[in-house]
């Protein structure tokens, strides 16, 4: 198991997480990239605390979502299973789990700050905080995608499951993006990623 962590995570975070596998009798299963979600908890019929996360993470995405499951499984067991699953007991479980790997030999010093700050309340996804969001996405293997924040207004995208948008205007923090097929207006986190058409 150790080896195993140590090809996806920080060198001087797999001790420690092996550790918390090891006392909260995780069963890991890391497994081929789900694009609804980057990990989940779930006690299995047999009462086994079964967590898998996505083989596809960054090591730093990795261990955030790694440790947001063990917060759940350790929620669970100290307050019961009737808690909100992002809920008060969960966030601070979490932000309690999570503060330990806080540091500079496990994080780059520009994550630090933006991690401090998103563990003062952490969120039921990373992905909803975009500046943090944006920051871990550059330790991603390189692909083809593009941000809707950065495409030109007008511009016309593919999203993963296929149904195409052009890009219209900015409102608030979201972007405001027309769906081709249907006419039907979306708003778009600036970070979600999406596939640029070249119409020319």
């Amino acid at each position: 198991m150790i080896e195993t962590l140590a090809r996806y995570i920080p060198e001087h975070a797999v001790k420690p997480v092996f550790d918390l596998i090891v006392a909260n009798q995780v069963h890991l299963k890391i497994v081929n990239e789900r694009q609804t979600r980057h990990g989940d908890y779930r006690r299995g019929p047999s009462g086994k605390h079964e967590i898998t996360v996505n083989a596809s993470l960054n090591k730093y995405r990795f261990l955030i979502t790694l440790i947001h499951e063990i917060s759940h499984l350790v929620a669970f067991e100290r307050f019961g299973r009737k808690i909100k699953p992002h809920g008060n007991e969960w966030k601070h479980t979490f932000q309690r789990m999570m503060i330990p790997f806080i540091r500079p030999e496990i994080f780059p010093g520009q994550l630090l700050p933006l991690l401090a700050r998103h563990f003062k309340n952490p969120s039921a996804s990373s992905d909803t905080d975009t500046t943090l969001s944006l920051a871990l996405k550059q330790y991603d293997a390189q692909n083809d995608k593009n941000y809707v924040f950065e495409i030109p207004y007008g511009s016309v995208f593919r999203i993963q499951n296929g149904k195409i948008f052009k890009k219209l205007a900015v409102r608030t923090k979201r972007f405001e993006c027309i769906e081709i097929s249907s006419g039907k207006t979306y708003l778009f986190n600036p970070n979600a990623e999406v596939e640029l058409i070249n119409l020319q």
